[in-house]
């Protein structure tokens, strides 16, 4: 007991400064407001030297709602156009990891570590990455970091960008479904359960894709047309940008001030590139070009489903996309890695 009122006290303050950010950031007429307004009002005050730490589980069951709510999207209608356009979304897959490798390559001449660069500037999970440094013997704190920064400044351009170009104000309400709880709640004590499993088996993001997984097969042979509540969603997004958020303090910035210049415009060049190749391949194709930029863009899952939950867009999409691209990273990153590193011993 003593223990819990112990580490209480240390981020009893986090969800309150969370909160106090994304009610502001409403307030601006901000875009996802909970996960963006939480995330800068917690880096803001650790910056200022109150070092808020982590709810416990926070990140996890923030992931466990949006997961839920992803998988809702996963609706007959959405697999039939999910498996029409598979090719073109292996293909967009592809070509988001040979522009990291591009960029690795450039990051390598100017003098980074081959396997460091490798692993930092990959477009995967953070975790995965960092498991896969520590393996290869890479400096750490360096992916680490270049993975915070990526995703923190892709949730900070990203959605802005959208909703601009689509001309369209945060404050307009996406059509939400309505809430059926006779489904919701097995699924949500569902989707808990094979997060447990999926972790038991030690497969990657557990609470992200052993939820979305169970939620999306029921949705498909079902054909639910139900939603997770509004507050249960701004409660994930809270705590995601809560967590988000606690990666950052002034020792974060001050720690390497060049690399993470480095990191911050190559991650801005990411951005810009994938965003003109999506833009070709949906002109070409006729495919939606938003829909197809956010699918393709090398963030997280969890913010570009919000994004395109948010205008409209094809989320199902989006997500599968999102993941197709993981799943390719996963797979290749560690064998070209490997060939990559012979090629330089030679």
């Amino acid at each position: 007991m003593k223990a819990f009122f112990t580490s209480m006290g240390l981020w009893w303050a986090t969800p309150l400064v969370g909160i106090a950010g994304a009610l502001i950031a409403s307030y601006l007429n901000w875009p996802l407001p909970w996960i963006i307004g939480s995330m800068l009002a917690v880096i803001l005050v650790r910056c200022l030297g109150w070092r808020v730490g982590e709810i416990p589980n926070g990140r996890l069951t923030g992931q466990w709602m949006i997961a839920t709510s992803i998988g809702l999207h996963f609706t007959p209608v959405v697999l039939e156009q999910i498996l029409g356009h598979f090719a073109m979304m292996l293909f967009a897959a592809f070509l988001t990891l040979l522009l990291a490798l591009l960029g690795v390559e450039f990051m390598r001449r100017r003098g980074m570590d081959l396997t460091t660069a490798f692993f930092a500037f990959m477009p995967a999970n953070f975790s995965e990455m960092i498991q896969s440094g520590i393996r290869h013997k890479a400096n750490v704190s360096q992916i680490a970091a270049a993975h915070s920064v990526r995703l923190v400044l892709i949730v900070l351009c990203v959605p802005p960008a959208m909703f601009i170009i689509a001309t369209i104000s945060p404050t307009v309400a996406h059509t939400r479904l309505p809430s059926d709880w006779y489904w919701l709640t097995p699924l949500l004590v569902g989707g808990a359960l094979t997060a447990l499993l999926w972790k038991r088996c030690e497969l990657p993001n557990p609470w992200m894709f052993g939820p979305m997984t169970f939620c999306a097969f029921f949705t498909a042979n079902f054909n639910l047309q139900t939603a997770l509540p509004i507050e249960l969603s701004h409660y994930g997004q809270l705590m995601i940008g809560c967590a988000l958020g606690g990666y950052f303090d002034r020792q974060f910035f001050r720690a390497s001030p060049t690399f993470l210049l480095k990191v911050s415009l190559f991650t801005l060049m990411m951005i810009f590139c994938t965003s003109a190749l999506a833009f070709g391949i949906g002109y070409l194709l006729g495919f939606p070009l938003m829909t197809l930029a956010l699918g393709m863009m090398p963030g997280s899952s969890t913010e570009m489903y919000l994004t395109a939950e948010a205008l409209n867009l094809g989320v199902g999409v989006v997500t599968a996309m999102q993941i197709m691209r993981l799943v390719v990273v996963m797979l290749f990153a560690e064998p070209v890695h490997k060939v990559w590193l012979k090629r330089l011993r030679r």
